[in-house]
């Protein structure tokens, strides 16, 4: 990874980017349903959000195990991202903490987690960024189509 970005800007800007993604799904629903704009806004604002939302679930993951994050905040980290503009004040908290603080973990150290495969793997990654980059992008867009697949949530499994 570039060393301009650090896990501190990396989960920053995507955390910023879904509060934002927010707005353009609640104004989408303002045109269409106070505004009776149809459902072009919706499609619109919900498929940018949704595709965001995938990257920063993903994005939670590898700055949460970058920085050697405990699982439950990692997962409240995904979970902050379910709420509209929730991942501001968790980027905000976990920083006022120190948890973004540091670079990219690409080498070994004498740490004996750093012998795991999660870990092995993840430095491999951060040690190759344009292979990163692509199967973090590739993985993006495969969740997304499958989702588009199975259509809205409210509809899986019928």
């Amino acid at each position: 990874m570039p060393r301009s970005l650090t896990p501190r800007i990396f989960f920053r800007v995507v955390a910023i980017a879904e509060a934002v993604t927010w707005t353009l799904l609640i104004a989408g629903m303002i045109a269409k349903y106070g505004f009776d704009a149809g459902p072009v806004p919706v499609k619109i604002g919900g498929g940018v959000h949704g595709f965001v939302f995938i990257v920063y679930v993903l994005t939670a993951i590898v700055v949460g195990l970058n920085q050697r994050w405990p699982a439950r905040l990692t997962a409240l980290a995904v979970v902050s991202a379910v709420v509209p503009y929730a991942t501001i004040p968790f980027d905000l908290a976990v920083d006022r903490k120190g948890l973004l603080d540091g670079g990219w973990r690409t080498t070994a150290s004498d740490d004996p987690r750093d012998r795991g495969r999660v870990d092995t793997l993840l430095r491999w990654m951060l040690g190759h960024p344009a292979t990163f980059v692509g199967i973090f992008v590739a993985g993006a867009i495969i969740i997304m189509s499958v989702l588009l697949t199975l259509g809205p949530p409210g509809t899986w499994g019928r």
